[in-house]
């Protein structure tokens, strides 16, 4: 069974949470990749930042609902959700730009796992993760080329 170190890119091109986002939508286009992990100045990840993210800074600002309750208006959006997409929307740096809440995998996390954990979260790029290092990153690439037959694989 294929597992995560089968698979992973082990050269992998990162960015950090100062990058201008100008610099890492080059980054990532030229690279032609969908994400990138963060990394900061003691090679701890910090996050993700994957062309969604990026899209999302142009995103229309959605106006919050709100019902009106004995002349109270009560909004249906949460503060928090809505500060997170005034910060995206804004962001200059990859910091304020990045997924945060991330999802890793071990180095043995099988591939039927990996791919569960893709579709279900909707997951573009998982790092992983070994003893508290990044060791590599799986993108969708990486889990599709495991369908073609091993002579394909290598070219």
């Amino acid at each position: 069974m294929l597992k995560a170190k089968d698979i992973m890119t082990t050269r992998m091109i990162t960015l950090t949470p100062d990058t201008h986002i100008t610099d890492a939508a080059r980054i990532l286009l030229e690279n032609r990749i969908n994400g990138a992990p963060v990394i900061d100045g003691e090679g701890k990840l910090r996050g993700i930042l994957c062309q969604s993210d990026l899209i999302a800074q142009q995103k229309r600002l959605p106006v919050p609902s709100v019902f009106t309750l004995l002349d109270s208006l009560i909004p249906l959006t949460s503060q928090k959700s809505m500060e997170r997409d005034i910060k995206k929307i804004a962001a200059t740096t990859v910091s304020e730009a990045m997924t945060e809440d991330i999802a890793s995998v071990h180095p043995d996390t099988s591939l039927e796992e990996i791919a569960t954990l893709m579709v279900e979260r909707k997951f573009h790029t998982l790092p992983v993760i070994d003893r508290g290092r990044l060791v590599g990153v799986i993108g969708k690439e990486d889990i599709l080329r495991t369908l073609l037959p091993t002579s394909e694989k290598n070219e």
